[in-house]
């Protein structure tokens, strides 16, 4: 790999410094500047071990003289801010230090007979993170998010999916009838009706729909469903948190898969 270019900024005025720090602040800039803002090392070493490039590495100043040995050829440009410059921009309480800007990924649309999660208005930022953390661990390659639902690739969704979003494909804006190519039995959860999961026969690949953390699945969608299924609670809780639900649906789903299969 031939050397990185190093930039060094200490002015706030700086146009490039105003853009990153819309990026990291603003859920909706990546779509406008067409690039993701990635804060702290796990997150940065999530996408380089799943093969993605960085544009560029930024590092706080007094992190980049320790930081050159392991990061310092990561990406074709590196910038290094003023400390207190790069936790202007942060998003974060306690600063991370690094971070890099890459470019969004290109939109997809969503595969046919792929298995898949789809977010009915899911809003909150930690809940969709956590849904996408248990997608990926559990074999569910993409995930739908209508629209309505939290911006996938925003910083805090990003935070909270711990790199899982670069284990999957991931696609947002869509609308109810864009589900219809997928030809996948569809599987929604209810507090009160259908069957209890852990005694329903679970079809594999199935589209999993999580509904909005208040008003739940849509009545579109609940008429459109192939099974209707829910979690017995014997704690007497009315509903559980969408991020849970969807950690246990989709282990039951890859558990009964396990068995069938023999792995």
């Amino acid at each position: 790999m031939t050397s990185s270019s190093i930039t060094a900024i200490h002015s706030r005025d700086n146009a490039w410094v105003k853009d990153l720090r819309r990026l990291a602040q603003d859920n909706g800039a990546y779509r406008k500047q067409g690039r993701v803002w990635l804060e702290g090392d796990h997150l940065c070493r999530a996408a380089l071990e799943r093969g993605v490039q960085p544009a560029v590495a930024v590092f706080a100043e007094s992190l980049w003289p320790s930081a050159q040995v392991e990061w310092g050829q990561a990406a074709p440009k590196v910038v290094v801010l003023a400390d207190a410059l790069f936790a202007d921009i942060s998003g974060l309480e306690s600063p991370a230090k690094m971070g890099f800007v890459l470019g969004l990924p290109e939109g997809r649309s969503p595969q046919p007979g792929m298995a898949a999660v789809v977010l009915d208005r899911v809003q909150d930022a930690g809940n969709v993170g956590s849904i996408l953390r248990s997608a990926s661990a559990f074999g569910f390659r993409q995930v739908l998010a209508l629209k309505g639902s939290a911006a996938l690739w925003s910083p805090k969704v990003l935070r909270a999916g711990m790199g899982a979003h670069f284990a999957l494909d991931l696609v947002e804006g869509l609308a109810p009838e864009d589900l219809a190519g997928l030809h996948l039995p569809t599987l929604v959860t209810s507090s009160h009706q259908g069957d209890y999961l852990h005694r329903a026969e679970l079809p594999w690949p199935c589209a999993w729909v999580m509904g909005h953390e208040g008003q739940g699945v849509s009545a579109v969608l609940q008429e459109r469903a192939s099974h209707h299924i829910r979690i017995a609670q014997p704690g007497g809780e009315e509903s559980l948190n969408v991020g849970a639900a969807a950690a246990i649906c989709l282990h039951a789903s890859a558990a009964q898969r396990a068995l069938q299969t023999g792995r």
